[in-house]
């Protein structure tokens, strides 16, 4: 059977999750990808015969084309944030399984998710790119507030803004990286950011858990530590999945960040993809399940069973050292497996020595990824934290 999988940068998902399973479930798999050498060097050694095509995979229509040129397609298949809408078209003109194009976009624009889910609103003012920013300062909109990329992902110019004067001057500097760009801002939500990690056939849907996640110092959101919650109370989960159900997500795996306050769910985003930096490999591990083989079978048409045996007595714990400035990384740790004390633990790098960066007060400060998983939540947290304190970083301005 053959699968097209439409990317762009390569990902841990793809090279340690989903390209493994594929190959599990006997697929032969073509890459759709405008980055294509960034492709062939990642996967020189693990998949030297990888098919790699060169398309221009933001535009449906070119999707289509290289498909219809090729092969004969059985599933199309993507799980990149900016890539739903276009795999869902492609597959929806070949007759495949694919997910509703208008959820994609609501989940993905964050203006139309705001206006679809109006019986619970969040105030939020939509500023295209033409628009003069200083129409904000008209709108019914309270201070501080939260100034995004209408299609940003990733805390990718996420920034609160505590006045008119903080608002105007962030509008400047993220159209000044995003030419073109629309931009949202909305009320601040307050409370403890959540996670919900679901999936489905398009008929049945099965709650996987969520993670609970600490946040960097505010202006910014970048993702510094998260810990798995087996189980949110059961009128929070309701919440999530009446509000899922009402923007049409139900195929395939979806990764939905909440904060609840004074007892009452409130979207923050919906990524209609699997939850990502290796917190995907961490639960298809936690679980006990063939979690990306499941997804991929969703893809082809095939029902998931209605129980999927996952195991409920794991604790896991990840955190993401962050860059603290710009420059040169002069000294790092190496990628690391460990089990210590029933704690499996496992770090990979995410930057190597003699790379430069800037500082970006995003998830591309990340230095690396640890991750632990094990059946006591203090004990993980432990050899977490006993780990971390070993490692060092050194990074030349």
């Amino acid at each position: 059977m053959q699968m097209y999988v439409l990317a762009l940068n390569p990902t841990d998902s793809v090279t340690e999750g989903f390209l493994p399973a594929a190959r599990r479930l006997g697929l032969d798999v073509t890459l759709l990808t405008d980055r294509p050498e960034a492709h062939r060097d990642r996967y020189r050694d693990t998949y030297p015969d990888a098919e790699i095509l060169e398309c221009d995979v933001r535009d449906h229509h070119a999707v289509i084309t290289a498909v219809s040129a090729h092969r004969r397609p059985d599933a199309i298949f993507s799980n990149s944030d900016h890539l739903q809408t276009q795999t869902a078209l492609a597959a929806g003109y070949f007759g495949l399984p694919a997910k509703n194009w208008h959820a994609t976009l609501r989940t993905k624009d964050k203006a139309q998710m705001r206006r679809h889910l109006a019986a619970d609103p969040v105030r939020s003012v939509e500023l295209a790119a033409h628009q003069d920013p200083g129409e904000l300062l008209t709108a019914d909109l309270p201070l501080p507030c939260v100034l995004k990329p209408r299609e940003g992902v990733a805390s990718e110019d996420v920034v609160l803004v505590e006045d008119a004067r903080e608002l105007l001057e962030h509008c400047a500097r993220i159209r000044a990286r995003r030419p073109g760009a629309a931009l949202v801002a909305e009320e601040y939500l307050p409370g403890e950011l959540h996670t919900l990690e679901t999936l489905g056939d398009g008929n049945r849907l099965h709650v996987l858990g969520g993670f609970h996640t600490e946040l960097s110092p505010l202006p910014y959101f970048i993702e510094e530590r998260m810990a798995f919650v087996p189980a949110h109370p059961e009128p929070v989960v309701a919440q999530v999945l009446a509000q899922l159900d009402a923007l049409g997500v139900g195929l395939g795996a979806c990764h939905t960040e909440f904060v609840v306050h004074q007892e009452r769910v409130r979207l923050i985003e919906v990524n209609y993809r699997a939850i990502g930096d290796q917190c995907d490999l961490l639960l298809a591990e936690l679980l006990g399940i063939p979690l990306f083989e499941h997804i991929l079978r969703t893809h082809l048409g095939e029902p998931l069973p209605a129980d999927l045996n996952a195991r409920s007595d794991g604790a896991a714990r990840l955190v993401y050292p962050l860059a603290d400035r710009a420059g040169t990384l002069s000294a790092a740790p190496g990628p690391a497996d460990l089990t210590i004390d029933g704690v499996r633990l496992t770090y990979r790098p995410t930057r190597f020595t003699g790379e430069r960066h800037d500082l970006y007060h995003t998830n591309r400060d990340f230095l690396g990824i640890i991750r632990a998983t094990g059946t006591d939540q203090t004990s993980v947290d432990r050899v977490v934290e006993d780990f971390l304190a070993g490692l060092s970083w050194e990074i030349t301005p």
